[in-house]
Parts: structure tokens; sequence; C-alpha cells
């Protein structure tokens, strides 16, 4: 048993390990998710200019990504929908409506050039075996931009979950220049839906955001809803205020669609409705206002990481630097072997060493003609000298290169060698100004084309007044109380007892002394004669003190008692007074007198006493109740 315990216990562990690094939580440097990376690099292996149907890109992606084409089609289409990375041609689904994207064999798509500069470096990138052995894949990506603040993701593992809204991009970028020049940057979540979004418990990346669709109520008989909360699409929209016009808690005429490409849902009101006092109610019973938890989880270092927007700002302001420093590197490093073996070239043409070779019959001697014939040249060679490479760089040289060989257009190639290596050398000594012009250079190319859909912010931010369901809906339900049969409901032919709101909890205080809280019935049995009844308002009954007259079970001596009801269970019962007392009288009101009448016997001259209720202190609910005479009491009467 403890081994299949263990056993048990450490696949689970490698099953929740894999889920969260390698399923549904995206790294940190890259900002993918495994299957959108996997996405991306076929999409570069595949990359020839032209649009590939989007099945042929699954299927080379199934090379990489173990999960098949159900996992592959939904997170590409997701991925080209974000409009940065991907292009599309045909139908990729409506953002809007929520329509669904055509059959893969229908649609196509390529890789951006901006997603090459953004991710593609295959000299930086570190590599892996793919899952069957057969191919190599990127385990990250050199992302040059912090992506996962872009795109925004959601993913759900093992215990844990992420949820990071979308950033717009050009503010993404200047928040990254503003952190690698010292200065202040804010970082708002930007929706492609549009609408509005109240940062006020937004955290960083953490806690919550409040998003409301945007309405146009300039016709007082009408609304018009013109752009989506974040998350909402038409459909859901409009199933949710057909759900609320059908519950009574707004009035409509009627609902029509008229989305296209830019949302347009028209809502016809109700004779006597009208727009403005309609609004707070389509916020509070509808999907025109969503409140959306959000968590920053990230995979950093092989590790699930909660982050805020600050340090993943700060965290790729580093991270661009060092890419940009090894590109440089790595790039003078290639110049300086191309300038080398071009001089080597130009020495051994120009000086005919290659006449030399002509003699030998030796491979060997081959080889140390040409070593011999650089030896007064070895100034101008430098100090790398003549390596056995070289050598063989040099005798793999054509004769048609050397009979058509242009002394003066290989110096000019030369110079232009020389002048880029004076250029990286500059660009490595002030890399943070490099750093922040590379950003404005990609600014400018998103601000220049116009099928990035992602430039200008499209969600207004701001601070909402908050709407609270209780306040908005109209009390207008009747709910109704037979004292004779005890019934108590919105659906029992009795007086109407009061006008509540369907929102409203009812507290009942039974004859018993016995109180219970309930949502709003529409039948049920509280008793004949039930000393009260009302809704159930924690704030009100915070201010409302219960006096309690009641005589004891075992001697009948009238006591009073004075509290607040201030919390409770729904639909459990608790007792204000006593197990077996009997409730004379309860009233609400904060002073009064009443007088309390005993029962006839011998010699007791004083029948009946007056008091003051405010002469006695309000106590806790589980107090017992102040004694008020020793005599057995018969009834009590109240004067107004």
């Amino acid at each position: 048993m403890a081994y299949i315990k263990n056993l048990f216990d450490r696949n689970f562990l490698e099953y929740a390990s894999y889920v969260i690094k390698d399923r549904a939580i995206p790294d940190l440097e890259d900002g993918l998710k495994p299957v959108q990376r996997r996405i991306l690099h076929s999409l570069f292996e595949m990359d020839d200019g032209k649009f590939h149907k989007v099945a042929n890109v699954t299927g080379h992606c199934m090379k990489y990504h173990p999960h098949g084409e159900a996992s592959i089609n939904p997170a590409l289409v997701v991925l080209a929908n974000k409009e940065l990375f991907i292009d599309r041609q045909g139908n990729f689904g409506n953002l809007y409506t929520g329509d669904e994207a055509s059959a893969p064999r229908y649609i196509e798509c390529r890789v951006t050039p901006l997603a090459k500069d953004i991710f593609y470096n295959p000299k930086l990138t570190e590599w892996a075996d793919s899952y069957d052995g057969r191919n190599r894949e990127p385990l990250l990506f050199p992302a040059k931009i912090p992506v996962v603040l872009v795109m925004g993701v959601e993913g759900i593992a093992v215990g844990m979950s992420t949820k990071i809204l979308p950033h717009n991009v050009i503010e993404v970028l200047e928040a990254e220049i503003a952190c690698l020049t010292g200065k202040k940057f804010e970082l708002y979540p930007d929706f492609p839906t549009g609408g509005y979004v109240d940062i006020s418990e937004y955290s960083g990346g953490n806690g919550k955001a409040l998003v409301r669709a945007k309405l146009d109520t300039s016709d007082p008989k009408r609304i018009l809803i013109t752009e989506l909360p974040f998350g909402s699409t038409t459909e859901s929209i409009i199933n949710s205020i057909d759900a609320a016009a059908r519950a009574g808690r707004i009035k409509i005429q009627g609902i029509n669609d008229f989305t296209t490409d830019k949302v347009e849902i028209e809502i016809k009101l109700a004779r006597g409705v009208y727009a403005q006092e309609t609004i707070d109610a389509l916020f509070a019973f509808t999907e025109c206002e969503q409140s959306i938890s959000v968590n920053l989880l990230v995979i950093k270092n092989g590790l699930p990481v909660v982050m805020t927007v600050d340090e993943i700002i700060k965290f790729h302001a580093k991270q661009l630097v060092k890419i940009l420093t090894k590109e440089l590197e790595l790039e003078k490093k290639e110049l300086l072997d191309k300038l080398h073996l071009r001089t080597l070239e130009r020495i051994f043409i120009e000086e005919r060493i290659y006449k030399n070779i002509e003699k030998m019959k030796t491979a060997k001697g081959v080889q140390d003609a040409v070593v011999a014939g650089f030896k007064p040249f070895m100034k101008e060679v430098g100090p790398r000298g003549i390596s056995e490479d070289d050598v063989e760089h040099l005798l793999r040289i054509p004769i048609r290169r050397i009979s058509l060989y242009d002394i003066n257009k290989a110096r000019d190639e030369m110079e232009q060698i020389e002048a880029r290596i004076k250029e990286i050398n500059a660009h490595l000594k002030s890399i943070v100004a490099y750093s922040v012009s590379y950003l404005k250079g990609i600014i400018t190319i998103i601000k220049a084309n116009e099928e990035i859909g992602r430039g200008a912010r499209k969600t207004q931010v701001g601070l909402f007044d908050k709407v609270v369901a209780k306040e908005v809906v109209k009390r207008d339900v009747e709910l109704k109380y037979d004292a004779k049969t005890g019934y108590l409901g919105t659906n029992v032919s009795g007086v109407k007892y009061a006008e509540v709101s369907p929102f409203d909890r009812i507290l009942t205080i039974r004859k018993n002394g016995m109180y219970t809280v309930t949502d709003l019935p529409e039948k049920i049995f509280v008793g004949a004669d039930a000393w009260w009844i009302g809704a159930a308002d924690k704030d009100e009954l915070a201010k409302t003190v219960f006096t309690v007259i009641f005589k004891e079970k075992e001697t009948g001596f009238p006591c009073i008692k004075r509290c607040v009801i201030e919390g409770w269970i729904i639909n459990k019962d608790y007792f204000l007074v006593p197990d077996g007392a009997q409730v004379l009288h309860i009233d609400t009101r904060p002073k009064f007198s009443f007088t309390i009448f005993y029962v006839s016997k011998p010699r007791l001259k004083v029948l009946s006493e007056n008091f003051k209720a405010q002469d006695y202190n309000v106590r806790g609910l589980k107090a017992g109740g102040i004694r008020l005479s020793a005599k057995e009491a018969e009834k009590a009467e109240c004067k107004s």
C-alpha cells in the first residue's frame, strides 16, 4: 500500500507540474504558453511571405505539440485575433458577437514582420528535442517586449490559475521606455472590445477590475450599447438583458442587434420608462457591468510566481538590454569574421599568392605556400593570423571569381563593414539609449500599420459610482400575510403587509418570540398573529431596538428585554425570550410607555403598573430579560 501511495503521489506531482509549466501558465520571458510558442515556431519555419492554410499550419505544429489539433486550432485563432503577430485571411470569427472561426481548411494566416522582429533569433534561442525526439523546438523565445501584458491570458492549472488582462501595446512600450530612462509610469488594461474600466481595485494586475459597456442615451426612449465590457459578447449581453426583463428588474419593449464590424445593440424601452432611469438597472442586473478578478501568475525561472505589472515592466526592460547586447555582440563577431576573410581574400588575389601553389604537388605543400605568401602582409592580416580554416576558405575560391575580382568593390564592402562595427561599438557603449530607440521604432511601426488594430487605446479608464442592486430595484412586490392561517408570501391570498423587492430578505418574529430570516417567500407558514414582519436590512436593523415584554414560564412575572438583531443565518430559528416564556408585546419605538396588568389575587391591592421602555438599557441578544415586578402578569397594554 505504501508503494502504491508513493506512486500516486509522485505521478500526481509530475502531472501537476506538467500542467502548470507546459500547458496553462505563460512564461514571463516570452509571454507565451507552450502551444502558442509552437504555433509561432511553425509559422517561422513555414514562412515564405505567402499565406498558409491554417490546417497546414496545424499539421506542421503537431510535430511539436503532442495534444493534437483540438488544442492547436483554437489557440491559433485566439493568437491571430490579437492582431499583432499573425496576419489573417478569411473568417477568424467575430470578437463582438462570439461567432466561431471558419474551418481550418478555409482560413489562412502568416507570421507578421513584427513577430519576427520581437521573437525570432535562432542564434540566441535555446532549443530542445520535441516530444518524439525527431525535431528541435524553442524552449523560450528571446522576446523583446512584455508580451504577457500586451496579449493578456487566462489559464487554469492544478491548484492555481492565472487571469492577466490585456494592455495597450503602445502604452506598454512607453512604460518600458519610462522604466529604462528612470521615469515613473502607470499602466492600465485596454480591451479590444472597448468599454470602460474602473481600476480602483486593480492593484497592479492583482485584485479586481470593474468593466462596463458604453451606452448611448441621447434618445430618452432607447439605449444603444456601442462598446462591450471585456469578456462579453453581443449574444451574452442580450441574453442577460432578456433575463433581467423576464424577472421584472428592467422594463423594455424589445432588443435589436445591428452589430457588424461595430457594436450596436438597440434597447427599446417600455412606455413610461426613460433611458436615464434604466441605466443603473442595466449595470446592476445585466452583463453591462461586470467585476473581473485578476491574478497575474506567470512562470519565472521554471516556477509559478505572482507578480505585478510594474515588476514585469522592470524585468523586461532589463531583458531587452540583455537581448540587444547579445544581438549586437553576435553581429559584431560575425562582421569581424567577415572582415578578416575579406582582408585575406584581397591580399590573396591582389598579391597573386595563388600563383605560389601552382608548382606544389602535395596538399601540405599547397597550405605551406599559402601561409608563406602571407608573411609579408601579416600587419594587414592582424593579430588573428591565418588558421587552417582560413587557408581552406581561400583555396575554395573559384577561378572565375579571382579573374573577375573588383578591388574597388571589395574595398567599399570592407569600409562598410568597418563603419558598421564602429556603429555597433557606439551602441554597446550607450546600450540603454539604443534600447529606447529600438522601442520607439516599434511604436512607429505599430502606429503606421493600420492592420495592427491595437494601436490607439480603446477602453476608457475611470472611476464608477458603484451600483447596488438593492438600491436600484423598485420595491413593488406585494408581501401578503394571512393572520388567521399564518401563511406569509407573495403568493398568499391575504392582506398586503408590505411592498418589497425581489432582493429583500424577510425577518419574521412569531407569536412565541422566535425569529427567522428568509429569502422573499412565495408561501411559507410563520404562524397566526405574528408580532413583526419586515425587510431584513442589516443597516436598518442595526439602528432598530426591539423591546420585548414577556412573562416568565414558571412564575408569570413580567420582564422586559431590549436588544438589536444584528446577525443571522438564513432559515435558522432564533429566540428572543427564554424557552416557554409568553410574549405580551413587541415594539420598535425608541420611547413609549406601557402598562402591566396583574392577575387578581387576595390581598393584592395594585392590579396595574405603568413603565417606560426607555428606562431600561439595551442588552445583547443572548441576555435574559429584566424583571419588572414580582407579581403574576396577565397582559400588557402600550400607550401611543
